[in-house]
């Protein structure tokens, strides 16, 4: 499973920036068509909004993918010891590029279901559109809170069943035979009742089949 993933992104690097961020038409046309225009632009910002301009401490982003959605804001972090990981090679090629030059942001390859670091060690846990990949969510979920320090937050945002027929048959038929997404999927209730058994508050919001959420430890 973990090769196919792989496999997968690196096949779709090239592609992967214009479709997510709907900088081409057909990436616009793509959102439009089967998530209902849902635009991760607009999550991303309203998730990094969690963290202060001025902020100081730890934050992993996990998986950074090509760091599109987070670079711009971890480069302006000079105070902050910024960690990102992903389990493509590939995507994480193209974050080092955009990240190049700041002492402050190491980038490495690695697995969500095992993170190379101790209890505690995070102030904050950045995860977009990452939990629809991840072949062992559960680990996932206790992998990113385990890291978390009493207090931390952690941010994320992806893709959830229940919300629309469309969406739910281009995540279960055409993205899961690619490797690009990987069931079992999450309904809202379900991920409610997982963060409310894993953190102390937890403020969570529906875009179409996205979830967005910031939950604090």
């Amino acid at each position: 499973m973990a090769d196919k993933i792989k496999k997968a992104y690196q096949s779709t690097t090239s592609i992967y920036d214009a479709i997510m961020t709907q900088s081409s038409f057909i990436g616009r046309l793509y959102m439009k068509l089967f998530w209902g225009g849902v635009d991760d632009n607009e999550i991303a910002e309203k998730l990094l909004a969690y963290i202060p301009k001025d902020f100081v401490g730890t934050i992993l982003d996990v998986p950074v993918g090509t760091a599109v959605f987070t670079y711009q804001k971890w480069r302006t972090l000079s105070s902050a010891q910024i960690f990102c990981i992903d389990y493509s090679e590939e995507m994480l090629l193209q974050a080092e590029q955009r990240l190049h030059g700041c002492a402050h942001i190491t980038c490495m390859q690695g697995d969500v279901g095992n993170l190379p670091f101790a209890a505690g060690a995070m102030d904050m846990v950045v995860s977009m559109n990452g939990f629809h990949v991840f072949p062992d969510k559960e680990k996932a979920f206790h992998e990113t809170w385990r890291v978390l320090k009493p207090g931390g937050k952690l941010l994320a945002c992806f893709y959830i069943k229940g919300k629309s027929g469309i969406s739910d048959w281009l995540a279960r038929t055409i993205l899961t035979a690619k490797g690009l997404f990987t069931p079992p999927f999450y309904t809202e209730q379900e991920v409610e009742t997982v963060l409310a058994e894993l953190y102390a508050q937890t403020e969570l919001y529906t875009d179409g089949s996205m979830v967005y959420f910031a939950c604090t430890k």
